[in-house]
């Protein structure tokens, strides 16, 4: 999967928690990639957010922090 189309599905979900009531967005966002994103992709997205993780929202950005990773 492209990096741009990574990029834009992680703004799509953290669009959709930041309406949300409370607060932890970011661990909302997280906790659903994490629930249902291939394991290569969130590592592709937690790569991307290390660089620098641009075009991604703030909340998607603070949201990779949470990301779980498979060990290599």
């Amino acid at each position: 999967m492209q990096p741009d189309k990574l990029i834009s599905m992680a703004n799509q979900i953290a669009i959709y928690f930041k309406t949300q009531p409370g607060t932890n967005q970011a661990v909302h966002v997280a906790d659903h990639i994490n629930d249902f994103w291939e394991p290569s992709m969130r590592a592709r997205l937690a790569a991307h957010a290390a660089e620098g993780g641009a075009g991604l929202s703030p909340l998607a950005l603070e949201a990779a922090e949470f990301l779980r990773i498979p060990a290599q």
